[in-house]
């Protein structure tokens, strides 16, 4: 058995989706891909690099960005859409990796393009992030974890994580999706 089959070479290295679509990491803008592939990555990878209290999906993470924000909403669902196809990689580890970063922000682009995100909710989006940072390490990581917030001035979000299951954080991440979406 080749163990390079679940691998497949367009323009560059390619995963398999769950809807069976093949995403090229390194041509995001010719890859095929949905709501339900994003919904089905991020519900399924933990935040924290797992080392948090219990299981807490990047999907419900970005639904407490989402509803922490007023304005570009849809822009803070999807504020981690990427890690759908490349996983949830700790910062520290991130600046490890130089070449990670720009496959990042290329997937980032080619996601904002396909569902009309607006770009410039960058700042706005990264501020509510950083207040649900602050929420979610005083609930779910140990003492003292967040003593970043006081020097950095950051409020916590009012946000109050649930660790979801990957099927209710799956569900809950399209009805978000549809309610922000409604026509």
């Amino acid at each position: 058995m080749n163990p390079s089959i679940a691998i497949k070479m367009k323009s560059g290295p390619s995963i398999m989706l769950a809807s069976g679509s093949w995403f090229d990491l390194l041509d995001p803008w010719g890859s095929s891909f949905t709501i339900f592939d994003i919904a089905q990555g991020l519900s399924n990878i933990c935040r924290y690099a797992g080392q948090c209290r219990s299981f807490y999906s990047v999907a419900e993470h970005s639904i407490h960005v989402c509803e922490t924000v007023e304005e570009y909403q849809l822009e803070a669902l999807f504020h981690d859409a990427a890690e759908a196809f490349i996983g949830d990689i700790t910062g520290p580890l991130k600046q490890l990796l130089p070449r990670y970063k720009e496959i990042e922000e290329e997937i980032e682009k080619a996601i904002a393009a396909k569902f009309g995100l607006n770009l410039n909710a960058k700042s706005i989006v990264k501020a509510a992030d950083l207040k649900v940072l602050a929420a979610e390490q005083i609930q779910i990581m140990p003492n003292g974890t967040d003593f970043w917030t006081s020097k950095a001035e950051i409020t916590p979000a009012k946000v109050r994580v649930e660790f979801l299951h990957p099927a209710e954080s799956y569900r809950r991440f399209l009805s978000k999706f549809a309610e922000l979406t409604a026509t």
